[in-house]
């Protein structure tokens, strides 16, 4: 296993694009199409909060996300828009609108209304497939790896240079679809990023009862590259999947990256956390504190532009969602059950 150097956070900067980020949809397009890179993804940060938080408290069901949004904006936003992406559960959505998807058909997914992608028929972090999105094909964990890895086998039978970004969680590192499918990767020299999103617990349980090594260690078990990496650094988690990125499109196949990040809320929303005060862990920093820092060191931001989208993320998703939640019901019309036949 490799680590992330840690470097002085330069190499992204206002000079440097996201490349197949679609525009930040909480400002009008032209102030969107404004900001800097850095500014873009600090948004992209702050809108992924602020629709998990907005979703935690309509869905007592749903994952909350908190504190991992460095790993999940840095580890997806440089791929080009041909590439596939395989998001793991813990706040899918942010990525799928940096793809393009629209904000109000994912939360009609989460809260269960009508007019979301899945139409209701399954489960609700799952994206569209026209957007080279890897669908949910069950609610068990461990499925979209097997999915991810055969789309990365149709690039290289294809001939090209597209590749697949796959993550998931340190709990499903520990099932056996992981191991299957990195050994064929590996094998097959597939073009295909995997990245455990490492946030410290599997549920209820700490991590260093279920995980008694790196999960990057595993990597020289399979002859690829293991990389551990702060993912509370948006920018050492991009320098570590650009890497990545470039040896998969390169035909030398896969990597298994760990982010080391940090689960600031329970496994759902209503969870009491109980486990917690016996299994005591350390807070990390806030991720988007810590960007919006480095922003304001680089001179890339002030204070005012930071405070600016945040509450614009705020108002955007609090707008969406109230005419989200007046939708009706997803029912029998959405769900097709006229087109079940005998």
């Amino acid at each position: 296993m490799s680590r992330e150097t840690p470097q002085p956070s330069t190499a992204h900067s206002s000079n440097s694009t996201a490349k197949g980020v679609a525009e930040l949809p909480i400002l009008p397009l032209a102030e969107a199409k404004a900001l800097s890179d850095g500014l873009r993804l600090y948004g992209w940060m702050t809108l992924s909060r602020a629709l998990d938080e907005a979703l935690c408290a309509a869905n007592p069901r749903w994952f909350p996300s908190a504190g991992e949004e460095a790993t999940i904006v840095g580890a997806f936003c440089d791929l080009r828009p041909d590439d596939a992406i395989a998001a793991h559960y813990r706040d899918p959505l942010a990525i799928y609108m940096m793809r393009g998807a629209e904000m109000a058909r994912l939360a009609a997914q989460a809260l269960g209304k009508v007019g979301g992608y899945n139409k209701g028929r399954s489960v609700p972090f799952t994206g569209p497939v026209d957007l080279h999105i890897v669908p949910w094909v069950a609610g068990d964990l461990g499925t979209s790896l097997g999915v991810a890895t055969g789309a990365a086998l149709a690039f290289q039978q294809e001939g090209s240079d597209r590749i697949c970004m796959c993550s998931f969680g340190d709990g499903t590192a520990n099932r056996g679809d992981f191991h299957e499918n990195l050994n064929l990767a590996a094998s097959w020299r597939l073009p295909i990023v995997y990245v455990c999103q490492h946030n410290g617990w599997a549920i209820s349980q700490p991590a260093k009862d279920y995980l008694p090594a790196s999960v990057a260690d595993r990597g020289a078990g399979y002859g690829i590259p293991g990389v551990e990496v702060d993912g509370n650094d948006l920018d050492a988690v991009r320098r570590t999947v650009a890497g990545a990125t470039a040896r998969a499109r390169e035909g030398k196949g896969p990597s298994l990256i760990e982010a080391r990040t940090w689960r600031a809320k329970g496994h759902w929303a209503a969870d009491p956390e109980d486990y917690r005060a016996v299994h005591a862990d350390t807070p990390m920093a806030d991720p988007i504190v810590s960007y919006g820092d480095c922003l304001i060191q680089r001179g890339e931001a002030s204070a005012r532009d930071l405070d600016s989208l945040r509450e614009a993320a705020r108002a955007t998703v609090a707008s969406t969602l109230e005419a989200v939640k007046a939708r009706p019901d997803t029912g029998e019309a959405e769900l097709g059950l006229d087109e079940i036949h005998p």
